[in-house]
């Protein structure tokens, strides 16, 4: 973010005079058609749109504005709560970004994300590439993988701190067909991946929500997609209010270094050797001074008849 650059967004809200409002339904490739027409999405500039949610909208606040950084509470496999500290699922941010793919998680959170699905799960043997992005998982084409897998809960704080809501996926969503073989075989990957500086509510996600980026209120808003159905079912839900009695007051960390900072720290750090590399080449550049030698005429005494022959 740098605040000499004004954002496509933003030049709509200043010229155009439009609501600081955008709204976004991502309706995923692995996601069946429903009715006519091609899967796609929506983006809504100004505003919401009715027509693309059911249900009721839920909002958590933007604790920063860096990214669309919102506060997670807890995580949930198959109804089993992870038991983590709830700083560990906002290490060092967690934010909603639609330019990401997968569900990217802190790598401990992964690890028990994982380890959690594979209890969960009915397959007794699978393949730890599965789960690391390297190797694709294949079923039958009259098989449905998807019965053999748990759903994933994500518990958001309410702009009311004292509540939470959940959003839901299940494993439709994040068990995503991706390589069909023959006519017989339909290859599958995992749609969770681990990260090193975020956890990051992408389009694994997202595809099962109707997603509002509320700016001028400084909060984010998730409504149940319409298009996330898959044989008339549908693959997401919202649930709440929960209380946050049985969660810190507050799961960011205090000690946050945002990316601007990051900048002036690397562009210091880069003059410094700017610096120190100028005075080294000028060092390199400037002839060595010439030693005195000294002849029959120079003047001897006690103490340059010393040096000169320490110097011999």
């Amino acid at each position: 973010p740098s605040s000499s650059v004004e954002t496509f967004f933003d030049s709509l809200v200043r010229q155009a005079k439009i609501p600081n409002i955008f709204s976004l339904q991502m309706c995923g490739a692995g996601l069946p058609v429903s009715g006519s027409g091609t899967n796609g999405g929506s983006l809504v500039l100004g505003g919401i749109e009715p027509s693309l949610y059911t249900g009721d909208i839920w909002y958590t606040p933007i604790k920063e504005e860096w990214y669309y950084q919102v506060e997670i509470l807890k995580l949930e496999v198959g109804g089993q709560n992870l038991e983590l500290d709830c700083r560990e699922y906002n290490a060092d941010k967690a934010i909603v970004d639609s330019g990401t793919t997968l569900l990217r998680l802190p790598q401990k959170v992964f690890s028990a994300v994982v380890q959690a699905i594979a209890r969960k799960s009915l397959i007794q043997e699978f393949s730890s590439g599965f789960w690391t992005g390297s190797q694709l998982a294949c079923w039958d084409n009259s098989e449905r993988p998807w019965s053999l897998f748990p759903k994933l809960s994500i518990y958001l704080r309410d702009e009311n701190s004292s509540r939470s809501f959940r959003i839901s996926i299940l494993p439709q969503l994040y068990i995503q067909p991706i390589l069909g073989i023959g006519e017989n075989l339909q290859c599958y990957r995992f749609g969770i991946s681990s990260s090193t500086n975020a956890l990051v509510i992408g389009a694994t996600v997202m595809e099962g929500f109707y997603v509002i980026f509320d700016r001028a209120q400084r909060r984010v808003g998730f409504a149940v997609s319409p298009c996330a159905e898959v044989d008339g079912s549908p693959v997401s839900e919202i649930e709440g209010p929960f209380t946050t009695a049985d969660v810190a007051s507050n799961c960011v960390s205090s000690i946050s270094f945002h990316e601007p900072v990051l900048w002036i720290a690397s562009y210091a750090l880069m003059s410094l050797c700017g610096i120190i590399l100028l005075v080294l080449i000028i060092l390199l550049l400037i002839p060595p001074r010439c030693q005195h030698r000294y002849t029959d005429n120079d003047v001897v005494n006690d103490e340059s008849s010393l040096v000169r022959h320490r110097w011999k």
